[in-house]
């Protein structure tokens, strides 16, 4: 059995998954302007398969996603961790937030605490965030968690970006 550790940042619980997130996590999905950029809405069915597979991650890779949980009011408000699916171009960290939790700075937290993990608890020497080009929200939060273009692919069928963060003994320099 797998345990999937619970990180706390100021603000935030980074929490296991739970049955009781299918509803916020499937608001979210649900949501044209937030899935956008990752493959489009999906209805309750796809977006509880999307949230199994976020917590079978753990289970075949030994990290993944989490469910990012606002620590003053116990409601869930996205999630990130460390990705990496078969097919995927290498390990990056993810993001997504409910729109009402949207430009408060929470991904960025989440992100920083993901990436810490992935680099002192994971032993990665290297991280990376695959971003659609046109995704302004996301190239932002990269930019500020100091990731930089390293290459461009095919992201869900458009013009994607592998952006590289800062490594390991840099990442103390930059300013989220």
């Amino acid at each position: 059995m797998v345990t999937v550790p619970t990180l706390e940042t100021e603000r935030l619980r980074l929490r296991p998954w739970r049955a009781e997130d299918a509803g916020p996590f499937s608001e979210l999905c649900a949501d044209a302007e937030l899935m956008r950029y990752v493959g489009g809405v999906m209805d309750r069915p796809a977006a509880w398969r999307r949230m199994a597979a976020y917590a079978g991650h753990w289970v075949l890779r030994g990290y993944g996603p989490w469910a990012l949980e606002d620590k003053a009011s116990g409601t869930l408000v996205g999630y990130s961790g460390v990705f990496n699916p078969d097919g995927w171009p290498e390990p990056e960290i993810n993001w997504g937030l409910t729109r009402d939790h949207l430009g408060r700075g929470l991904v960025t937290e989440a992100a920083t605490r993901a990436r810490d993990y992935a680099y002192d608890t994971l032993g990665f020497t290297t991280i990376a965030s695959c971003i659609d080009l046109e995704n302004k929200p996301s190239l932002a939060v990269a930019k500020r968690l100091g990731a930089t273009l390293d290459r461009e692919i095919a992201f869900f069928g458009r013009p994607g970006g592998v952006f590289r963060h800062v490594a390991p003994a840099d990442r103390r320099k930059v300013s989220n």
